[in-house]
């Protein structure tokens, strides 16, 4: 299988044995793996509690890193 971003992702979360059947089920990148809730991860086939903790306690990080970010941008504008 080739490296990908949630083949890392779940790596660190040291759950790497899942990262097939998370591309298998179209989560393949983490935006994709933001929206995943129970369900998901019934289809996906994490049935062990702690794992499913684990990776629930992950997307809510990943939502939060997204919502600090959400309020910082900049724009390029042409110097006077």
């Amino acid at each position: 299988m080739c490296t990908n971003i949630v083949y890392e992702w779940l790596k660190t979360l040291q759950l790497p044995q899942y990262a097939e059947s998370f591309v298998d089920n179209g989560y393949d990148d983490l935006e994709v793996c933001k929206q995943i809730g129970d369900p998901d991860l019934d289809a996906i086939g994490v049935a062990v509690p702690h794992h499913r903790r684990r990776i629930h306690e992950a997307v809510r990080r990943l939502k939060e890193a997204d919502e600090a970010a959400a309020g910082l941008y900049f724009t390029l504008e042409p110097q006077p």
